[in-house]
């Protein structure tokens, strides 16, 4: 799954400790960007200020010319009835592996020169179909899927996985992917 997640994270204290792996957490080895772009729909979050109240929300990656990812997060409101989306960009930390892949360790900004942690945790490869992110600390975590719905094994899967690792899993909203607000442009896959 190409990773587009909707992570806005701003962190002002201490900058090298937002681009940490919580404790106990392990990041997803050998990550091809060519795969990780494309249109990621958020199926589960915990809350943060960014993602409020929003549906529909999706996170679409591409490839900067730069060697970093563009990333667009949208999300609709349905009581204001409009889209929110914030334009960032991410980089892969650790230096490319030999066989040109990468750890799944990135790092993410939308504020200008303040970055936040980006980390894979889970993927499924080789086709990319889903992947569950967190932040330096376990208060953010998202998983995201190709399609709108995600089979319930397999959240199910993620969801345990997630609880093991000590994220509060009785706290993940699930977000609301309807038809109503569709904007099929923005869910439209950008890979080749």
């Amino acid at each position: 799954m190409t990773l587009r997640n909707p992570v806005v994270v701003f962190f002002s204290v201490n900058p090298s400790s937002c681009l940490g792996v919580p404790a106990n957490v392990k990041l997803v080895p050998n990550i091809n960007a060519n795969e990780y772009r494309g249109t990621g729909y958020e199926i589960a979050r915990l809350v943060h200020s960014f993602e409020r109240g929003l549906q529909n929300v999706t996170a679409t990656y591409s490839l900067r010319e730069d060697g970093g990812i563009k990333v667009l997060n949208r999300g609709f409101n349905p009581e204001t009835k409009k889209w929110k989306q914030a334009e960032g960009k991410a980089y892969f930390i650790d230096a490319r592996h030999a066989d040109g892949t990468y750890s799944g360790k990135l790092k993410v900004s939308f504020f200008g020169p303040f970055y936040g942690a980006y980390n894979i945790i889970e993927l499924d490869k080789p086709y990319y179909n889903y992947v569950m992110l967190c932040g330096p600390d376990k208060s953010y975590f998202w998983i995201l899927s190709r399609t709108p719905q995600l089979p319930y094994p397999i959240k199910q899967h993620l969801i345990a996985k997630a609880k093991e690792l000590g994220f509060a899993t009785d706290k993940l909203i699930y977000v609301t992917q309807s038809a109503e607000a569709a904007d099929y442009e923005a869910g439209r896959h950008v890979r080749h």
